[in-house]
């Protein structure tokens, strides 16, 4: 299986949790791997990856050792900004980084399934449904991954392959403690990487055999 953005909070807890159960990772990224990444025989990292590159993206997929059964896009990242402050530049930057990465890798990831069928799952964002002040981008960015997860998952269905989204709120990382001063009773409620990993592990398993176009929540009460 692949996991993009396998380096980052959210990424590490999904290779965690698909090891623990004994899947093979192949975890692509773009610069030097993180010393601290599971030392075990199934995590395959693969450097040199840019998901946001249409060719390196095509060519990681074509080099997997064996025919794939499931891949998370967990690559994606965050930028705030006044909307009339709001550059094109950065907008399309937001898109590039969230919604193109999900669609190349959607893509590729579908094209070595069609054989045997598959699981996608991509991290979409609350925003997605509830677009914040201040976030436009971001939010429209996650808007698309939705809809780029549902018209997949219709597209694809027939051919065994599921796609699913999972929108999380802000999640209880160290980065977004150390952004975001709060109480601790606030950051109690943010959804903690590892119960997301497990809403993904399920989505993205041989368990899963009926959920297909679905953005589920994961923020709890947050």
């Amino acid at each position: 299986m692949v996991v993009t953005g396998g380096t980052g909070a959210l990424g590490r807890a999904v290779v965690k949790a698909f090891l623990d159960v004994g899947a093979h990772c192949h975890v692509p990224h773009r610069g030097t791997a993180p010393s601290d990444m599971p030392a075990s025989d199934q995590l395959r990292l693969v450097g040199g990856v840019d998901v946001g590159n249409e060719g390196q993206v095509a060519a990681f997929y074509a080099a997997l050792p064996s025919p794939l059964w499931a891949s998370v896009h967990a690559a994606g990242g965050f930028a705030m900004a006044p909307f009339g402050a709001l550059s094109l530049r950065d907008f399309r930057a937001q898109l590039d980084l969230n919604l193109v990465t999900a669609f190349l890798c959607c893509r590729e990831a579908a094209r070595r399934m069609t054989a045997g069928g598959g699981r996608i799952v991509n991290v979409a964002s609350r925003a997605a449904l509830a677009p914040a002040a201040g976030s436009i981008a971001y939010g429209v960015s996650k808007a698309g991954v939705v809809a780029l997860t549902v018209g997949a998952a219709g597209e694809l269905k027939a051919a065994g392959i599921l796609v699913n989204a999972v929108l999380p709120s802000i999640i209880d990382t160290p980065a977004n403690r150390a952004s975001m001063a709060e109480p601790p009773e606030v950051y109690a409620r943010w959804p903690k990487p590892a119960e997301i990993a497990d809403a993904i592990l399920w989505l993205a398993s041989p368990a899963n055999r009926l959920t297909s176009g679905a953005a589920i929540p994961v923020y709890g009460a947050v």
